[in-house]
């Protein structure tokens, strides 16, 4: 009997198939997502420097969720990572969707960071 291959691999050779492709400048920095089980996060990243930009997460006190792991948390973060975003002068970004499908809490987050205004 043949072993499946473990849901995390199989993510993280999505990931690299993606990052293959997307690459953050300072111009347009990569916009990544990752998501757990309970938390979703998102980070700005100039890939020239290798440095983080903005981030937001379900964690960070000022959303104050009561649940961390629903589409209304994701929107909320999109929110905030592209207010964040605006704040450091940042308008455009290459999305990263980590591997994760566009659809669900990647899509909402995506979705809520363009009506707050960033391009991508």
């Amino acid at each position: 009997m043949i072993k499946p291959t473990p849901r995390k691999k199989l993510r993280r050779k999505r990931h690299l198939r993606v990052r293959r492709k997307v690459f953050g400048t300072p111009e347009r920095p990569r916009m990544v997502v990752f998501k757990s089980n309970k938390h979703i996060y998102v980070q700005i990243i100039d890939d020239t420097k290798g440095h983080t930009l903005a981030a937001a997460s379900t964690l960070d006190k000022e959303l104050n969720l009561e649940k961390t792991w629903n589409i209304d948390a994701a929107k909320e973060v999109g929110k905030l990572v592209a207010k964040r975003a605006k704040e450091k002068g940042i308008a455009k970004v290459a999305f990263d969707r980590g591997g994760f499908k566009y659809h669900g809490k990647v899509k909402a987050l995506a979705d809520a960071a363009r009506e707050a205004g960033l391009e991508f």
